[in-house]
């Protein structure tokens, strides 16, 4: 199995102004890269990212657009996968680097101007990711659409089956999505009014200290296309991280709202699609 590694490309201003990347040096291989590190054990790659990005340059950052993955081989015969996203530091979080402790591993931090940055990265791979990184849509905003987590079966279920809760896997699950949520910057909450949404949702509100808005348009026995439409199109005129949690049955409305095809996302998944100006410009579906 490969080694499972995940990182971003995290561009923004300089001390001077100009236009930059974030770029670390490790004193063992003497070399500069993009943040990065190897996934705990049970830990998603996206969450992985941002706090290999913290861990060894001090900064808080949101994802924005995934860039495809690099794949090299690496001591002992093994391969290795490092997983990226785009990346920017949080809205009115500091951005200076010059008093960071680092650690054993990384002994330099610095916002290299994008002009300097392909000499100075060590590896051609980092190159391409740069440029596949520049190329990415800018000033993009996540809405992430969220299928709930696990419920108790439908079948054992006598009572209204807008109060069904969530099983006790589809309970770990919401308690699992916490950090993936937290690294796209969630700060804003829609959720079926169906419990088994709700439940989904509640451990990232509590742990934000958000509210999230109850929409019965979203639950499987009020929604429709023309209302789902309506939902979403509110939702893409948002300048905030946003998190839209309903059913299968209602997430193909959703998906072509967006213009996009049906994830089919398993319990507990979710489509992040990053728009801009009222459209969805990148996406990608993440696995629980």
């Amino acid at each position: 199995m490969d080694v499972q590694s995940a990182g971003a490309v995290v561009l923004g201003r300089g001390p001077d102004g100009t236009r930059s990347v974030l770029l670390v040096h490790r004193p063992k291989y003497d070399d500069w890269s993009f943040p990065k590190g190897k996934l705990d054990p049970g830990e998603h790659r996206a969450v992985a990212a941002v706090r290999e990005v913290a861990e060894e340059t001090g900064l808080a950052v949101r994802l924005g657009p995934a860039l495809s993955a690099q794949r090299y081989p690496v001591a002992g015969g093994r391969m290795k996968t490092v997983h990226y996203w785009t990346g920017r530091v949080l809205p009115d979080a500091p951005t200076d680097v010059s008093g960071y402790a680092y650690g054993d591993e990384i002994d330099q931090v610095a916002w290299v101007p994008l002009a300097d940055a392909p000499a100075r990265l060590s590896y051609p791979h980092d190159g391409a990711t740069l440029t596949e990184a520049l190329a990415a849509p800018r000033g993009t905003t996540p809405l992430l659409v969220l299928r709930h987590g696990q419920a108790h079966p439908r079948k054992q279920w006598r009572e209204d089956d807008r109060l069904r809760p969530l099983a006790p896997a589809g309970r770990d699950e919401a308690l699992a999505l916490v950090p993936l949520l937290a690294a796209y910057g969630v700060r804003h909450l829609v959720s079926s009014s169906s419990t088994r949404c709700l439940e989904t949702v509640l451990p990232y509100a509590g742990a934000a200290g958000l509210a999230p808005h109850e929409e019965r348009l979203l639950s499987e026995e009020d929604a429709t296309p023309a209302a789902v439409r309506r939902v979403v199109a509110d939702l893409l005129d948002r300048r905030d991280p946003t998190l839209l949690c309903s059913h299968r049955p209602v997430l193909p409305h959703v998906a072509a709202a967006l213009g996009l095809p049906d994830p089919r996302l398993a319990p507990a998944g979710l489509l992040v699609a990053h728009h801009r100006r009222g459209a969805v410009v990148a996406s990608e579906s993440l696995t629980p």
